[in-house]
C-alpha cells in the first residue's frame, strides 16, 4: 500500500483503521442526515406558523408571565 512494514500485526492494524474509518464515516453520515431531518422539521413548523424562539414577540397568550418577569410581592 504505502510501503510500510507493519510487521506480523499488519492485518490487525489495517482492519482497525478500516473499522475506524467506517465508524467515523457512519457518524458523519448520521449527523448529516439528522441535520437535514431537523431542517425539514423546522421548515414544516415555520410553515404552520410556529416560529423560532428568537423571533418571539413577547406576547403571552396563556396568561402565564415569562420566566424573567418580576412578580409582585406576596400578600
Amino acid at each position: 500500500m504505502l510501503g510500510l512494514d507493519l510487521g506480523p500485526h499488519a492485518a490487525f492494524i489495517e482492519s482497525a483503521y478500516a473499522i475506524a474509518v467506517v465508524i467515523v464515516g457512519g457518524l458523519v453520515g448520521w449527523v448529516v442526515a439528522d441535520h437535514r431531518r431537523q431542517a425539514r422539521r423546522l421548515a414544516e413548523l415555520e410553515a404552520r406558523g410556529l416560529g423560532r424562539r428568537a423571533a418571539f414577540s413577547g406576547k403571552i397568550e396563556s396568561g402565564v408571565p415569562p420566566e424573567n418577569a418580576t412578580l409582585p410581592p406576596p400578600g
